[in-house]
């Protein structure tokens, strides 16, 4: 009998739900102390998961859910970048 592949899941600090890694997008700290989007989701440095939608993005942002799990203040830029790859599909 094949073994079956355990997915990792990971929590959106949006809506925390709990979701595949793979459904979400990582925003990373990293050990420089600058905050980017993980594109790879392998970076190096502290990281949060948001969903891949406006209205969590806005509760991340609104609650600041986003800069308690970073432990840092999120630059403006870093905003409409997140909310830039949500538009694009």
């Amino acid at each position: 009998m094949p073994k079956v592949k355990k997915v990792p899941r990971r929590v959106c600090v949006g809506c925390r739900e709990m979701k595949p890694k793979r459904e979400l997008i990582r925003v990373v700290r990293t050990p420089e102390e600058s905050i980017e989007i993980d594109h790879t989701g392998k970076r190096s440095g502290r990281g949060a998961y948001i969903c891949a939608s406006m209205e969590c993005l806005e509760e991340a942002i609104k609650g600041k859910r986003l800069e308690r799990a970073l432990k840092q203040t999120i630059a403006p830029e870093i905003r409409r970048e997140l909310a830039e790859r949500l538009e694009r599909p």
